[in-house]
């Protein structure tokens, strides 16, 4: 059973850094593509940064380029979202996800969830300005 638990998240100003963290468990040696997706209130849900735990990637979308920065550690099966320059509209619940293929390339960031087998419970950050 694959499992994700995010932390990281909290309030932070405009213009502040924040990480996100997201441990996985429970995959094979093959390895896992883990992406990072975010929900604002009202809106639908966003694919922002992904990665192969061994092989491809990061794809980033447009939106958080330069801003986003996904990096993985293997001997901690966690996944990070490194977060800088924070806007007020970076507010949503942020969410790690993973799937046990190979992440395909950046479209892997705008197909459906069905895609991504696994979430984990979603952390959220808020940004004031």
């Amino acid at each position: 059973q694959v499992t994700l638990v995010e932390s990281g998240g909290g309030s932070v100003q405009a213009g502040g850094s924040l990480r996100l963290s997201c441990s996985i468990s429970g995959y094979s040696d093959s390895g896992a593509c883990m992406g990072w997706f975010r929900q604002a209130p009202g809106k639908t849900r966003e694919g922002v940064a992904a990665m192969h735990s061994s092989s491809g990637g990061p794809y980033y979308a447009d939106s958080v380029k330069g801003r986003f920065t996904i990096s993985h550690d293997n001997a901690k099966s966690t996944v990070y979202l490194d977060i800088k320059a924070l806007e007020p509209e970076d507010t949503a619940m942020y969410y790690c996800a993973a799937r046990l293929k190979l992440c395909g390339g950046s479209r892997i960031l705008i197909v459906g969830e069905n895609y991504w087998p696994y979430w984990g419970q979603g952390t959220q950050v808020t940004v004031s300005s």
